[in-house]
């Protein structure tokens, strides 16, 4: 969801108003070797890009990448948490009989967890 970056154009009789809302920004500095340099400079340049933008583009994949992949092992933890709790569970046949059932184009319903 991008809510910035938005630009709105007003007129009126006496002026063109633009406004334009943008997130707050640092500059930070990264270090690298000039190998890496080059390679980014040569993809820049294929792609039309600057360096800036590759590098940013990079770090925003990066951190989205890794924020879902926590969110997947937090999800995992809580689960084995709930399991050790209840013990409620399907055993590894139900769930492969369940799957397969699904891959073949059937609509059925998740097998019940039990004890």
């Amino acid at each position: 969801m991008n809510r910035y970056n938005i630009l709105i154009l007003m007129n009126t009789s006496e002026s063109l108003i633009m406004s334009t809302s943008v997130p707050p920004t640092v500059p930070m500095a990264v270090k690298i070797d000039l190998e890496m340099k080059a390679r980014i400079q040569r993809l820049g340049d294929v792609r039309h890009r600057s360096m800036h933008w590759l590098m940013k583009e990079a770090i925003r994949q990066f951190v989205e990448r890794e924020e879902q992949q926590e969110a997947l092992r937090q999800e995992g933890i809580q689960a084995w948490e709930a399991y050790q709790d209840t013990g409620l569970h399907v055993t590894q046949e139900e769930a492969d009989t369940w799957m397969a059932r699904l891959e073949a184009g059937e609509d059925v319903e998740p097998p019940h967890c039990h004890v």
